[in-house]
């Protein structure tokens, strides 16, 4: 009905069915066939033909009021679809845990809105599991996470990757006996402990206090699998659930706790804390960008991961 709407308009705009074939590059037996397929359509006259110009008969008015609305939706869904594909407009829905939601993605989203300003965000803090749920009931597009998420429901890319570091109370004796061996806050930020192979044992500090994260976090799992590997039953001060606030605990002097390099790079340099490069290959691990498996992602969520992973390369 309205699929040749634009014949109509044309002859209303030049009041004549010559004139608008000659704007519309058609002939005016074409062009009036055309209209009279319509009328043959709606059962009514859209035009006065006897007059001159012709004039639009009542239905035709009518015609012509919704035909102009449709050209609107259409020229602004043009102008959507133009922003979209330019990302001038969009928005990406995005879940961590306290660590990359605190520390990380707000420096992630401000260089990416410096190119895209437009593209709205929705961050969401939340524990794995919860975000895991959130993500397949399709609450938010994407999860950047540091564990491995074994659901055939998500797909995980590779980010980046960190390493698990001892975080060790300065007041304690040990860093003098491994004072070769430990790095400063600004080491890790200089990422001095990549290339430095100085690493030392866990069993060195089995006689000290921990701090623990639960064993559904990852950081928590990985410490489990290393102390049954050296056969040591830590002295435990405390079970919690966030890497921050072992991290926090541990600079207060109650114990040594598992913190990430991420942690450590993302956060002000701490001089109460000591830090020690494991040698086991557990204290390597990635993070992921995850989605929903098989779910479309939008321009501005695909764009988002990648201006990310390519600038963490660089």
């Amino acid at each position: 009905m309205f699929a040749n709407k634009h014949y109509v308009l044309a002859i209303m705009e030049e009041g004549s069915f010559s004139k608008a074939a000659e704007k519309l590059y058609i002939s005016q037996p074409s062009l009036s066939a055309s209209i009279k397929r319509i009328e043959e359509k709606i059962s009514v006259p859209l035009f006065n033909r006897s007059t001159s110009p012709v004039t639009l008969t009542e239905a035709g008015e009518e015609y012509v009021r919704h035909a102009l609305e449709i050209e609107a939706t259409e020229k602004n869904f043009e102008r959507y679809i133009y922003d979209y594909a330019n990302l001038l407009t969009g928005s990406v829905r995005i879940g961590g845990s306290s660590l990359f939601s605190s520390f990380m993605l707000p420096s992630m989203i401000y260089e990416f809105k410096k190119i895209y300003p437009n593209i709205k965000f929705e961050v969401s803090e939340d524990s794995t599991k919860n975000l895991i749920q959130k993500l397949v009931l399709g609450g938010i597009d994407i999860i950047i996470d540091n564990a491995v998420i074994d659901d055939p429901a998500i797909n995980s890319t590779i980010y980046s990757n960190e390493m698990l570091l001892l975080a060790v109370p300065a007041s304690y004796d040990i860093n003098e006996k491994f004072k070769n061996f430990r790095f400063t806050a600004n080491d890790i930020k200089n990422g001095t402990h990549m290339t430095n192979n100085s690493a030392v044992s866990l069993k060195a500090f089995s006689g000290y206090p921990f701090i623990l994260l639960n064993p559904e976090n990852d950081t928590g799992r990985r410490a489990n699998l290393l102390f049954k590997k050296h056969k040591i039953e830590p002295e435990t001060v405390f079970f919690l659930d966030q890497q921050v606030t072992a991290y926090n605990v541990s600079v207060t002097g109650m114990g040594i706790s598992f913190v990430s390099d991420t942690l450590v790079k993302h956060t002000e340099a701490e001089s109460k804390l000591y830090y020690y490069k494991l040698n086991d290959e557990e204290i390597l691990r990635n993070i992921y960008f995850c989605k929903k498996q098989n779910h479309y992602l939008s321009r501005a969520c695909q764009e988002f991961i990648d201006f990310n992973t390519k600038l963490i390369c660089n």
